[in-house]
């Protein structure tokens, strides 16, 4: 998927898209509609979440340094995914492309384990738990020893709408699931002080989750804001 130009700014920031049929709701990474600045966004063929995260499948990492380079000729100046899974290809990803490239959502954890005292814990809701290994951890440059983590894998909603395969969604189904699961976490883990959302699509429900559990809430959305923030700075009006 390609976005063309509009009236206004160019985009800063391109996201490069799993290759799976989810119905991106307004709040998920790979839907332009989700940020208030321009993004543009391309769908690298072949990027199937079953090769991602079940497989690591390694020769992944050609078609998205090939659509990468689509992006930065068209004027991006920063990359991005729509998988936190990506975090494996994150030192590949910025040794061939020109620009900063920044995978996941997993990138904001040692920034926030910097920000809490020592013996505070962050909690991450993970698409799939099984699969998010300690070498995913390991390239992000977390300390697991202070993570939670709880995955969605085994929830009805959220399976459907992300491995089901006919990109079919139930916002509220998710979102209830999505809370549930950040109410156990914080339950369970009093020394949770933050939560971390691996899965790209789960943005939207983070203002329920916030609610529901009263903790920051930080996913790939606020990771973007971020970087756009820092690449299109605009005066201060003085």
């Amino acid at each position: 998927m390609n976005e063309p130009n509009t009236a206004g700014p160019e985009p800063v920031v391109g996201i490069l898209v799993m290759d799976a049929p989810i119905e991106r709701i307004p709040g998920d990474a790979g839907n332009p509609a989700t940020f208030p600045f321009p993004v543009r966004c391309r769908n690298v063929p072949g990027a199937t979440l079953d090769r991602l995260i079940r497989k690591r499948d390694l020769s992944l990492l050609a078609p998205f340094v090939e659509a990468g380079l689509d992006l930065v000729r068209e004027g991006v100046r920063a990359l991005t995914t729509t998988c936190g899974f990506m975090i494996l290809f994150q030192e590949e990803l910025s040794a061939r492309l020109p620009v900063p490239v920044f995978t996941s959502s997993l990138l904001q954890l040692p920034f926030l384990q910097r920000m809490l005292a020592p013996r505070e814990r962050i909690g991450v809701i993970t698409a799939d738990a099984a699969n998010l290994t300690a070498e995913h951890l390991r390239r992000a440059g977390a300390d697991a020893a202070r993570l939670t983590v709880c995955g969605l894998e085994d929830q009805p909603h959220f399976r459907e709408a992300i491995f089901g395969g006919r990109g079919q969604l139930n916002r509220q189904g998710i979102e209830t699931e999505v809370v549930a699961a950040a109410r156990r976490m914080a339950a369970s883990d009093p020394a949770i002080r933050a939560l971390l959302f691996e899965c790209a699509n789960l943005p939207p429900y983070a203002t329920a989750v916030q609610t529901a559990v009263g903790l920051p809430v930080y996913d790939i959305v606020t990771l973007i804001r971020h970087v756009h923030s820092a690449l299109a700075r605009t005066p201060f009006g003085l």
